[in-house]
C-alpha cells in the first residue's frame, strides 16, 4: 500500500512542545510520511514566555511550493496552524490552488485564540483574513474562541446549550468547510470535548475534565485527527481517537508535574497511539 504524505504548514518553536514539534512525530507515529513548511521560527512558543525571538519565513514558502511543483510532488493533506503573520493567509491560499486535487484535503486549525481573547500576535483584522483561509479548508478545526471570531458570534463561557453548538456549527460550514471539527465543547460542567458536523446532526464526544492550562494541546488534537483520517479511520472515531490521545497527554503531564508551559507529554504515549490508530484502521476495513 502507497504511503500517504502530508504537508504541515506551522511555525517551529524551539522550546514549547506545539505546532511543528508536536505535528511532526504525532502523525509519522501513524506511519504517514511528513513534509514541512515552516511559517516562523521562534526560540520558545507565545504562550507564558516573555523575551522570545522571531523570524517570520514569509518569504520562503512560495519557492519552497515552486521547487516542489518542479518535482512533481503530490501530497494526500496539507495541514496548517499557527501563521506568522497577515500576509501568510494569502500565501498559503495560493499554496492550496496550486495542490489541491479532486482527493486530497485541506485541513485548517486557524489557531488564533482561545479562553475568549485574540492572541496578542494577532490585530483585530486577523479573523477576517482567516475566514478567505477557511473558504478553501475541506477540514476546520476552531476551538470555540476561534469559532466565535470567525462567525461574529458573541464569545460566552460555557456549559453551553446544544442550540449554541449547532448554530455556531453550522455558521463555520457556512464558510465553506465540507467537515467542522469545533473542540472545547461543554453541556455539563466538568466534561469537555468535541463536536463533528458536515451539514446533519453534529456527533459528540466527551471526556472527563482535567483542570488546568496546557499549551499545545490544540495542535496535539488536530495532528492526531490528521493521523487517523490518513490512515481510513471516519471522522467520528478519528476525532475520539484524538479527543482520548489529548486526555491522555494532560493527565500524563499532570500526573508528572511538569510546567505545563513547555507542553504535554505526548512522547510517551505515541506507541500507544499508533497501535489503537492501526487498530481503528482494521476495524475501518473490515466494516
Amino acid at each position: 500500500m502507497r504511503q500517504k504524505r502530508i504537508v504541515a504548514i506551522h511555525d517551529i518553536s524551539c522550546v514549547g512542545r506545539c505546532s511543528l514539534t508536536v505535528a511532526l512525530p504525532v502523525i509519522s507515529a501513524a506511519g504517514v510520511e511528513v513534509s514541512v513548511i515552516p511559517t516562523a521560527v521562534l526560540s520558545t512558543h507565545t504562550g507564558g514566555f516573555y523575551g522570545y525571538t522571531y523570524r517570520d519565513l514569509s518569504d520562503d514558502i512560495l519557492p519552497i511550493a515552486g521547487h516542489w511543483q518542479s518535482l512533481g510532488l503530490q501530497f494526500d493533506a496539507f495541514y496548517t496552524g499557527f501563521l506568522g503573520s497577515y500576509r501568510q493567509l494569502d500565501i498559503i491560499a495560493e499554496l492550496f490552488e496550486r495542490f489541491k486535487r479532486t482527493d486530497n484535503l485541506m485541513v485548517v486549525d486557524p489557531v488564533m485564540a482561545d479562553h475568549g481573547q485574540l492572541y496578542k500576535v494577532y490585530d483585530s483584522s486577523f479573523p477576517i483574513g482567516m475566514r478567505k483561509l477557511c473558504k478553501k479548508a475541506d477540514i476546520l478545526v476552531p476551538n470555540i474562541t476561534e469559532a466565535c471570531l470567525l462567525t461574529d458570534t458573541p464569545y460566552r463561557e460555557g456549559p453551553y446549550g446544544e442550540q449554541f453548538i449547532e448554530e455556531l456549527l453550522n455558521k463555520l460550514l457556512e464558510l465553506g468547510p465540507g467537515w467542522a471539527v469545533l473542540t472545547g465543547v461543554c453541556f455539563e460542567e466538568g466534561h469537555l470535548g468535541v463536536a463533528t458536523c458536515s451539514g446533519k446532526a453534529p456527533r459528540y464526544y466527551f471526556r472527563d475534565k482535567i483542570e488546568g492550562i496546557y499549551h499545545g494541546t490544540g495542535d496535539v488534537f488536530a495532528s492526531t485527527l490528521l493521523a487517523a483520517l490518513m490512515n481510513g479511520v471516519g471522522m467520528e472515531t478519528s476525532a475520539r481517537v484524538a479527543v482520548d490521545f489529548t486526555v491522555e497527554c494532560i493527565g500524563r503531564t499532570k500526573s508528572g508535574a511538569t510546567d505545563p508551559r513547555y507542553g504535554v507529554n505526548f512522547e510517551a504515549g505515541l506507541k500507544g497511539l499508533a497501535e489503537r490508530i492501526y487498530r481503528e484502521k482494521d476495524k475501518a476495513k473490515n466494516r
